[in-house]
């Protein structure tokens, strides 16, 4: 069993999508990679809303990545860009 992380969030008011792609594009190449348990990510999005994807081979690694961005310079842009509120994030255990 994987634990599929889900990330949703919508942009802050003067957040282009081509800056919040080159942030994203940073986070998924500097940080997320070399991560252990670390599977796969993806991003996308639906009008307004984005989605970030994250396939995580357990728990733990997915809190202990969680714990290691607390406070990253990266994590905190990421935080800004999204608008207030709507940074949201769920974690689901696979049953395959």
């Amino acid at each position: 069993m994987a634990i599929v992380e889900l990330t949703t969030l919508r942009l802050a008011e003067g957040v282009s999508d081509e800056s919040f792609l080159a942030l994203d594009h940073r986070i998924q190449t500097e940080l997320v990679p070399n991560q252990p348990g670390f599977l796969r990510r993806t991003t996308a999005r639906r009008g307004g809303e984005w989605l970030v994807v994250t396939l995580w081979a357990s728990e733990e690694d997915a809190a202990a990545y969680e714990r290691l961005v607390e406070g990253h310079p990266l994590q905190l842009e990421l935080e800004h860009a999204a608008e207030a509120g709507t940074l949201h994030q769920a974690r689901y255990i696979t049953l395959d």
